[in-house]
């Protein structure tokens, strides 16, 4: 996996600089940023377009740091081009289940990476279950499953009782696309690893079940 990928730091490029566009330009930062409103008045660009924008620096900078760590071990089992499907098609499925979720509420806005950036994370979690990772407050390796399951359970907890200003919908949406991308074009992760697929899959029928069921 080596030195961070050419792709990579297009893409982390491309983050920064329209964010940054974002900070100073007000009228630039609204006319692309998520829009529920906006959106269904025709102005679908916004459902990609907002995956490069962020709130602060801190957002960008927590989003970054997230898909630098990760980004090259996808593109390491699947190449650059598929990395980039999945990047893109979790950056649209997270705005689309933002949109869905939202759908009545014409003001709701949003912006960020998250969607696409949970995306890579949870598609290398299914390529590569048995990696560690540490986190700030935890002085332990977690076993990297255990954290997408967890992070997944949080998400519908947030989305269910509005936690914060995060956009917890649009992180499950991603998700769900790095998931499901990464398995078709990789299915021979049925035959390796049938049971990690069901495991990681666990969230995303609890979120089916309880938005069938009425209760989220």
């Amino acid at each position: 996996m080596g030195n961070i990928s050419l792709v990579t730091i297009i893409i982390i490029a491309a983050n920064a600089l329209i964010s940054y566009k974002g900070f100073n330009d007000y009228t630039f930062f609204e006319r692309y940023k998520f829009n529920v409103g906006s959106i269904t008045r025709g102005e679908q660009f916004r459902m990609f377009s907002s995956g490069f924008l962020h709130a602060d620096m801190q957002h960008l900078l927590f989003n970054m740091l997230t898909l630098f760590f990760f980004a090259d071990r996808v593109i390491f089992y699947v190449g650059n081009f598929n990395f980039i499907v999945i990047y893109i098609a979790s950056l649209v499925l997270g705005s689309l289940l933002s949109l869905y979720f939202h759908k009545n509420e014409y003001h709701y806005s949003a912006v960020g990476a998250s969607g696409a950036v949970t995306g890579i994370l949870y598609s290398a979690i299914l390529l590569d279950p048995n990696m560690s990772l540490y986190l700030f407050f935890i002085p332990i390796p977690i076993p990297a499953y255990i954290f997408g399951i967890g992070y997944l359970l949080y998400s519908i907890y947030g989305m269910k009782n509005r936690v914060g200003n995060i956009g917890h919908d649009a992180h499950f949406g991603g998700a769900i696309g790095g998931f499901v991308i990464t398995l078709i074009m990789m299915p021979s992760l049925f035959q390796t690893d049938l049971l990690m697929v069901i495991l990681l899959a666990i969230p995303i029928l609890i979120l089916f079940v309880m938005h069938k069921t009425g209760k989220l």
